[in-house]
């Protein structure tokens, strides 16, 4: 029986509904973490890995599974992406109870994550027109945004409701519902155009492609970030109020959320910006600005939780201001049949640094003492140093201007 054709429109809306039912766990171990350290009795640096190893497992898993959407229908790496997803989450809920085990059931979510993220704006990038790439990248980018802010306030919930196993038993009924949605609703499809010449997983093309390096290297600085203050975020807001004695007005896990919903609305609105102030122009101004706030955060914050919040979530949306450019940057610098590849690597070195960037922040905890003005300072300080360094590499490397952005960038 002949799949049923469905309009852009409506593949747009499966996917993007998907991806919000699939992400909805993607932060909860981070949420938890202040709670965990405690109970278990483990050192920052094991929490630091605890939420690492998710994004090293997608770093490793991800050049397979997406470059596999070169030759393969995307849909079925999607649907294998989330089953994994949900085993991972339904270990976690059921065999975790300390580093080892966290680790492991992390390492599942992220391999999950490794099939669903990418493959799922796969889905799409196939069947966009060149033009209208840099918006659906964007109204992608809202769905996993949306997704990811909520998932920091379920957990706050149903860890007071339930108990914080439930978290993950939440997390992966929300998965459940995703690879159903994909399952009935998402068309079969095969690969777009005729597929590269070459090797499958031949990277060194993409390798090659000054301009897709570029917004590759800036996106793991970019995602280095990102997932650093994803993953201690909590953490850093609930020491702020133990330290400073101030009833925390609001939540730590509420400010988290908010910082995903400001910078989800930060890269829809950076997207519409880099149309007319010019991509490139974007890329490096919320580069800056980022650095020169991580140079401060940590030292700056200890002084008053409100301090604290605010800024954090000013942090956040400076982060979250380029992330669709950057993206959209890479997919429009593909050859068409390498953008699955493309794609991969882009997302690979960008998860590499969502790996190390929360790693690195628990190191430099334990190695300043402990959590303490200094501590947090410098921890946040290293956020700094990595971003000037990835700006650098970006001006470097000089991306082309590509379609549908402003000439002279």
């Amino acid at each position: 029986m002949a799949a049923a054709v469905v309009s852009p429109a409506r593949l747009v809306a499966i996917v993007c509904a998907a991806q919000i039912f699939a992400q909805i766990g993607a932060y909860a171990w981070p949420a938890l973490v202040p709670g965990r350290i405690a109970d278990w009795g483990i050192d920052n640096a094991d929490a630091g890995w605890i939420t690492g190893l998710f994004y090293l497992a997608y770093a490793v898993a991800v050049p397979v599974l997406v470059t596999l959407t070169d030759r393969i229908d995307p849909k079925r790496i999607y649907l294998f992406g989330v089953a994994v997803t949900i085993v991972g989450h339904v270990c976690f809920a059921t065999v975790a109870d300390g580093f080892w085990t966290a680790a492991f059931a992390r390492v599942l979510a992220g391999i999950g994550w490794a099939g669903t993220y990418m493959t799922g704006l796969k889905l799409l990038a196939d069947r966009v027109d060149a033009r209208l790439m840099s918006r659906a990248v964007a109204g992608h980018a809202l769905s996993i945004g949306l997704s990811g802010a909520a998932s920091f306030a379920v957990a706050g919930i149903f860890e007071d409701l339930l108990g914080w196993r439930s978290v993950f038993w939440v997390a992966a009924g929300c998965a459940t519902a995703a690879w159903l949605t994909v399952a009935i609703a998402a068309p079969a499809q095969g690969p777009r155009g005729e597929p590269a010449s070459g090797r499958l997983f031949d990277f060194g093309p993409v390798l090659r492609n000054r301009s897709a390096m570029a917004y590759a290297l800036a996106y793991c600085v970019h995602t280095w970030e990102m997932n650093t203050l994803r993953g201690w975020g909590v953490a850093f807001l609930v020491w702020v109020a133990a330290s400073t004695g101030q009833e925390p007005w609001l939540p730590a896990t509420a400010v988290v959320t908010l910082v995903g919903l400001a910078g989800t609305w930060a890269s829809v609105a950076g997207n519409e910006v880099s149309i007319r102030l010019g991509r490139q122009r974007l890329v490096r101004l919320a580069m800056l600005g980022s650095a020169l706030l991580a140079a401060v955060i940590g030292f700056l914050g200890p002084f008053s939780y409100a301090l604290a919040v605010a800024l954090i979530l000013l942090y956040g949306v400076v982060i979250w201001l380029d992330s669709s450019s950057l993206t959209a940057g890479a997919a429009g610098s593909a050859e068409p049949g390498r953008r699955g590849a493309t794609l991969a690597v882009h997302s690979m070195l960008g998860y590499a640094g969502g790996f190390v960037g929360p790693l690195v922040m628990g190191v430099v905890l334990d190695l300043s003492g402990g959590m303490s003005t200094l501590g947090w300072g410098f921890a946040f300080l290293h956020l700094t140093v990595a971003m000037l360094a990835g700006r650098v590499a970006f001006v470097v490397l000089r991306p082309q201007t590509l379609a549908g952005d402003r000439a002279g960038d």
